[in-house]
């Protein structure tokens, strides 16, 4: 059964062509579909296209497909185009025509966006909730190595001393300022489209307040051309915002695969948590991170792809959009998995001490002794041109501590304030508005 047809079949082909995987991706839709639908015809009834006693009975059987869904009892049977026209198809089963009148005032256009932001809605919340996890790690491990040393690089080249506490740290500030992009993405989101039916609006009057506040919507698309033409827009922010999440996971993982080589040693796992060779057996390969790796640079080319996907289209929908599903949903959860995987692997790091003893490292503290000279009165430049001399004649030997005492530094590394901060971005996204609502809708 199809929504649209009419007296005649497409063909195979076409069929085949057009739904692509659209019944696999629907089904992470389907919860969302129920929901919507249940403010739909609440609000249906209030402008009079439904009575109380058809509300009652499209609603309990709506809740009883929610649970269906929850229990995994639920699926597109073949035949039937997409999860909208499944629902209606079940309602209408065990209801007969109250369960066709459900569709009035609506378009599959606005349904669909509004499934897809309730979900997108959703899975912001579940990647903000890994992402402080991981965070809540990091902020640990920075405060439990702040005191073990290891070299800092510019150029790939040896620079001067950093720590286990600041790199640690490091990622977990950007965390946050990622989290402040998802909050970004999740207002663009959390707006109801529901009403714009195919773009154009409705000649019923609808409600479209009502249906925000049953949704728990932080407020409307307006315009019903601009709520139309938001798909595509929104996927593309909440991309952007996932991208920089996993820039931050690529970036450390780059930096662990490095630190684990051997050449460099700084860090460890254990065994289970890497992989061997099938000719050598001295291999502890960073699996883990090549693939968080490999998978980041996937997500962080999805904005792009989905502007290749949608450039130049004029507004109304078109057919392009439905690709953008298949982009999307999957880089979610790749991402969430990736999140996942950093967390372990960083709760079993092994952290080096007395890297910077070795000889091969000296070096590093090349500006702590210029810096020591600069203390005593001598200007900055004479302290520079002594300290070159002396290494360029090998007098240089350094005192090998390091004192770093301002804001940010390896002896403040300033954990508290970037905790705060990252609690308050999270606070700032109040879930549980959308939580309630869904609670109130369920509830009857």
């Amino acid at each position: 059964m199809k929504l649209w047809q009419k007296d005649k079949a497409s063909l195979q082909e076409v069929e085949r062509f057009t739904v692509g995987r659209d019944p696999e991706m629907d089904m992470l839709l389907a919860p969302f579909d129920v929901l919507g639908s249940l403010a739909h015809i609440t609000m249906l009834e209030s402008i009079g296209l439904l009575q109380a006693d058809e509300r009652n009975v499209l609603a309990g059987e709506l809740r009883n497909i929610y649970a269906k869904i929850g229990a995994g009892n639920f699926k597109v049977e073949p035949g039937v185009e997409d999860i909208h026209s499944q629902v209606e198809l079940e309602l209408t089963k065990v209801l007969g025509d109250v369960g066709k009148k459900i569709h009035s005032g609506r378009s599959r256009n606005d349904q669909v966006l509004l499934d897809i932001k309730l979900y997108l809605r959703h899975e912001i919340e579940l990647v903000v909730v890994e992402v402080k996890t991981l965070f809540d790690l990091l902020i640990t491990q920075s405060a439990t190595y702040k005191e073990h040393l290891l070299p800092g690089y510019t150029h790939l080249q040896l620079a001067m001393p950093s720590s286990f506490g600041l790199w640690f740290g490091a990622y977990a500030e950007s965390l946050w300022d990622d989290v402040i992009t998802l909050q970004a993405a999740y207002r663009v989101v959390n707006k109801n489209p529901l009403g714009s039916a195919a773009g154009y609006g409705s000649s019923f009057p609808l409600n479209r307040t009502m249906t925000t506040t049953l949704l728990g919507f932080e407020g409307l698309n307006h315009n019903v051309v601009y709520a139309q033409m938001g798909r595509g827009k929104t996927e593309r922010i909440v991309a952007a915002a996932l991208s920089n999440v996993a820039a931050t996971l690529g970036k450390l993982s780059m930096d662990a695969c490095l630190f684990l080589n051997q050449n460099f040693g700084f860090i460890s796992f254990p065994d289970e948590l890497t992989t061997g060779s099938s000719i050598m057996p001295h291999k502890k390969n960073p699996d883990v991170f090549e693939l968080i790796r490999a998978r980041c640079n996937q997500v962080m080319a999805l904005p792009n792809d989905i502007i290749l996907t949608t450039a130049n289209l004029p507004s109304g929908y078109h057919r392009d959009l439905q690709l953008l599903k298949e982009m999307l949903f999957p880089a979610i959860r790749n991402l969430k998995d990736c999140l996942g995987m950093a967390r372990l692997m960083l709760s079993n790091v092994q952290v080096k001490e007395g890297i910077l003893e070795d000889e091969n490292y000296k070096f590093l503290f090349s500006v702590e002794e210029v810096n020591r000279l600069v203390l005593t009165g001598m200007p900055f430049r004479d302290a520079y041109k002594k300290v070159g001399r002396d290494i360029e004649s090998g007098h240089y030997n350094p005192a090998r501590t390091v004192h770093h005492t301002h804001e940010g530094s390896i002896g403040n590394l300033q954990l508290d304030a970037i905790r705060s901060g990252m609690d308050g971005a999270i606070t700032a996204f109040n879930f549980s508005a959308h939580k309630k609502a869904f609670s109130d809708l369920l509830k009857g």
